[in-house]
């Protein structure tokens, strides 16, 4: 970095740029998990010589607070496909159920904008369809973050909401459900081969709120892969160019992961996961009432505290997913 033409070739030092802070981070790690062990150490020294009440407590929080930092450090460790550490790009649909399914797919958008947030990642959105009434019929989402895939593909599958029902002037429950799905983002490092003449590209005016630019301008972009059949579409920008290259982002991530599946025979295993969004295929259910709880169907950790999972903390949900898959 300190040659002279380094910032000649901007794409190679943005991905060099990427490469030292990946690198500093793995030594912070290092140097805090050395010095909270020396500190914890020191504690313990003190406290085996002499009682005290106030040192003790600060000694356990520090404890916790170094328990904690190991588990998401045994969590990275987990995350071992050369993809993890990659952006994610992840793609809500509701099921059937109309406003009530709409609904809840706008519910799980919030609960992981709110988890992004608590991680420092960052949000975009690509894509968002208004449901007719209330809540989304669709939304595709770019969260950008060290091992943002790796631990959102923990969430791919279908999500069940019981709940008394805001819509029901009866006050009746509920069952909604969602699908959630996951890729990695696909950078310009790994090859993708897209022939232009397998494209159809349509562009349409973007829905939604937006006044003028949204009711007269063909702004949105949808681009079709003929061969495969699958679609992806960008409306977020004003600009129809970035929401092309918005569009080529998510087709060349959906193909990625279609290409992967083939080459290690890991399809069906893939496909099961996707499974129709209703009744007994859930990997998690959120009950709202007549209690509280939510549960992870393949893991069996739950919580009573649904708001502060609906409020984005689902680490222990990831985390318990992911060393339970290490192990098997």
């Amino acid at each position: 970095m300190s040659s002279p033409d380094f910032w000649d070739d901007q794409e190679h030092a943005r991905k060099i740029s990427e490469e030292l802070s990946t690198l500093k981070e793995d030594i912070d790690t290092a140097e805090n998990i050395t010095h909270s062990l020396e500190e914890l150490e020191a504690f313990l020294s003190i406290l085996q010589e002499e009682k005290d009440t106030e040192l003790e407590a600060e000694a356990e929080k520090k404890l916790i607070k170094t328990k904690n930092y190991f588990n998401k450090l045994e969590t990275q460790f987990i995350l071992s496909d050369p993809y993890d550490k990659k952006n994610a790009l992840l793609e809500i649909h509701p099921g059937a159920g109309g406003t009530e399914s709409n609904d809840w797919a706008e519910m799980l958008l919030r609960m992981y904008i709110r988890w992004a947030e608590n991680q420092d990642f960052q949000v975009e959105l690509l894509d968002k369809q208004p449901g007719d009434v209330a809540g989304i019929s669709s939304v595709t989402v770019e969260i950008k973050g060290k091992y943002a895939y790796g631990y959102l593909k923990s969430e791919i599958g279908i999500h069940r909401l019981v709940r008394i029902s805001p819509f029901d002037s009866n006050k009746r429950r509920h069952t909604s459900f969602a699908s959630v799905f996951v890729y990695p983002e696909i950078d310009d490092t790994i090859e993708i081969d897209v022939n232009e003449n397998d494209l159809r590209i349509d562009t349409f005016r973007a829905s939604g709120a937006g006044g003028q630019h949204v009711n007269k301008v063909s702004s949105a972009v949808r681009i079709t892969h003929i061969p495969t059949g699958i679609v992806a579409q960008c409306q977020s920008e004003r600009s129809q160019l970035n929401n092309k290259d918005n569009a080529m982002k998510v087709l060349k991530s959906r193909l990625y992961q279609m290409y992967k599946e083939e080459q290690d025979k890991e399809r069906q295993k893939i496909e099961n996961e996707k499974k129709s969004i209703e009744w007994g295929n859930q990997i998690r259910s959120y009950v709202f009432q007549p209690y509280s709880m939510v549960k992870d169907h393949r893991t069996d950790e739950q919580t009573g505290n649904v708001q502060a999972v609906m409020d984005g903390n689902i680490d222990q949900f990831i985390d318990a997913f992911l060393k339970n898959k290490s192990l098997k």
